[in-house]
């Protein structure tokens, strides 16, 4: 009994004896000063105790500066048995205008801080070279035509270690915008210093004319920078929020000329090329002849490139496949290709002309119109080696012979030409089948496409559809086999475009599931980071098989996560 009343006395001493935590004072600190008009600076406001976020109030703060992102973190440090919290608040600052500014005091429970005053110098007076962190945008051309492709490259210039970042497409309106190919990752000596450099290539096409206003595109991010910490014998760094955001660009777009003639096709440099089996040079009826015609196209949108009219004269049917659109870099440059392939099966003996097809288009750089040309082919059908059929005779008058004779004649030959053609659709059928499955399996963006026969083309927009997101997924299990967290990324947009029939950011598929916004930020970091770090790939397809689509699905953010290799 003595026992317990000792132990219980010693307890409540030890209650009694623990101190209790109240903030008592409030610290701030800027990273720069003096600061430039318009770009963010860090204002770190440090408190001794664990404060709630929602406790700190920076409305003074909007009266003289744009508030942007605000980080939170918290620590303990326990020493001797003395207990010591702290929490943190880093927020990006950036002047409104130029001149001396004052960042009000601060205060929590009624502990106030220092207030700090701040001298701004005007955008553009700091040379590039003292910044660690900017970004610089080109146009392929200060003017350009309604339906033309205009090329926007961004660069980020980086002289300090990059934890995480967001690069934001360029808001605009009355234009069409998309990422081309891949981002670069580089070094680049700027002004004599050495800078990190991730290179983003945008395709732009104005859908209207006049004046095209392009508001910058954005970086915000964290960096690793070195600690403030003095005295002790290690090192180290700390996470530090930053951003930036490149100047506007305007553009003027010229409409289209009125002296212009066909459907309308901007671009550097068209030509038309003929895929024709040459080793034959007669061709009997009823056998089918393959001949893919591709339409290529310099800086320009697949989509803008029209569909080709291909006459063929009396005597000859085509079966005409989907066309099939696509669109590649050549030495940073976008090619367009449009291919269509037909059959052609000859129904009569003699000598056909299959007349030159023309394409016309507008040549920016000369200002007129020009046209591709494909000149005309004449080919040679002889009669079929089917052999002939003996007919029964009939007794009757000669001109009463002859009239019954042909339309027997006919519907024979008929009925085996028609035997004849249905035999080569079966079996080529079979054959393109084949064909078309391991084609699909290959990126190579020069596909040369063979006939398939009319039923193929005829299938339903949807099982095509389906075909291409399972191709897509495809691709996109490849990639994670390789375990390139680059390709992922890329495969990622190109399968939920698939699937949307639209183009999808980053951002837009990370918005769809919480696994797959995980997923997302952890290729970016693997990415990015100089240091490897193990990464599930197989949790990324599980994800991506989970999740649901919605033709409601709404546009979440114009953000575009960096994904450079």
């Amino acid at each position: 009994m003595v026992v317990s009343k000792r132990l219980l006395l010693a307890l409540v001493t030890l209650v009694f004896s623990i101190p209790t935590f109240a903030i008592s004072q409030l610290e701030t600190s800027v990273d720069r000063n003096p600061a430039v008009e318009k770009e963010y600076l860090v204002l770190s406001i440090s408190a001794d105790d664990n404060i709630q976020t929602g406790e700190l109030d920076t409305s003074p703060l909007l009266k003289d500066f744009i508030v942007g992102r605000t980080s939170v973190s918290r620590s303990t440090q326990i020493v001797n048995f003395d207990s010591k919290k702290q929490t943190r608040w880093q927020i990006l600052l950036a002047p409104k205008h130029s001149g001396n500014l004052l960042i009000p005091s601060l205060s929590i429970d009624g502990v106030k801080s220092k207030p700090i005053e701040l001298s701004v110098v005007a955008s553009g007076s700091q040379p590039l070279q003292m910044k660690s962190l900017f970004i610089r945008t080109s146009l392929s051309t200060e003017e350009a035509y309604v339906g033309q492709l205009i090329t926007y490259k961004v660069k980020l210039y980086l002289a300090v270690d990059l934890q995480r970042g967001v690069l934001s497409a360029p808001n605009l309106d009355g234009a069409q915008i998309k990422q081309l190919g891949e981002d670069i990752d580089t070094t680049e000596l700027f002004n004599g210093r050495r800078y990190r450099v991730i290179e983003r290539t945008y395709g732009i096409i104005a859908d209207q004319p006049g004046e095209l206003t392009i508001d910058g595109t954005g970086f915000a991010g964290d960096v690793l920078v070195q600690g403030s910490r003095r005295g002790g014998m290690f090192s180290f760094n700390e996470s530090r929020p930053m951003e930036a955001r490149a100047a506007k660009s305007i553009l003027l777009i010229n409409p289209i000329p009125k002296e212009y003639h066909g459907e309308w096709l901007v671009s550097d440099l068209v030509a038309l090329h003929e895929d024709w089996p040459e080793e034959t040079q007669e061709y009997q009826v009823g056998n089918p002849i393959t001949r893919t015609i591709s339409l290529i196209a310099s800086n320009t949108d697949e989509t803008s490139l029209p569909d080709m009219l291909i006459p063929v004269p009396q005597g000859l049917k085509t079966y005409p496949e989907k066309p099939v659109r696509k669109n590649f870099l050549r030495d940073k440059q976008m090619v367009s290709q449009l291919i269509q392939t037909l059959a052609i099966v000859p129904t009569k003996a003699g000598e056909y002309t299959l007349p030159a097809i023309t394409v016309p288009w507008w040549n920016p750089h000369t200002k007129r119109q020009e046209q591709a040309t494909l000149a005309a082919r004449t080919i040679t059908v002889i009669a079929s080696d089917t052999p002939e059929v003996n007919l029964p005779q009939i007794n009757t008058s000669s001109d009463t012979s002859q009239s019954a004779y042909w339309p027997w004649l006919s519907l024979i030959f008929a009925s085996l030409w028609l035997a004849t053609l249905m035999l080569w659709q079966k079996s080529r059928g079979q054959v393109k089948q084949l064909s078309a499955n391991q084609l699909d399996s290959t990126l190579n963006p020069n596909i040369v496409h063979t006939a398939r026969s009319k039923d193929n083309v005829q299938t339903t927009a949807s099982a095509v559809l389906t075909t291409k997101q399972q191709n897509s997924l495809s691709t996109l299990e490849t990639a994670c086999k390789e375990e390139n967290p680059g390709k992922v990324l890329t495969a990622l947009q190109a399968h939920y475009s698939e699937q949307y029939s639209r183009s999808m950011s980053l951002a837009d598929i990370g918005g769809l599931s919480l696994e797959l916004n995980q997923g997302i930020s952890q290729l970016q970091i693997c990415a990015f980071s100089k240091q490897q770090t193990p990464l599930d790939y197989q949790m990324i397809i599980q994800a991506v098989k989970s999740s649901q689509v919605t033709k409601t699905q709404q546009r979440v953010s114009a953000l575009v996560d960096l994904n450079p290799k």
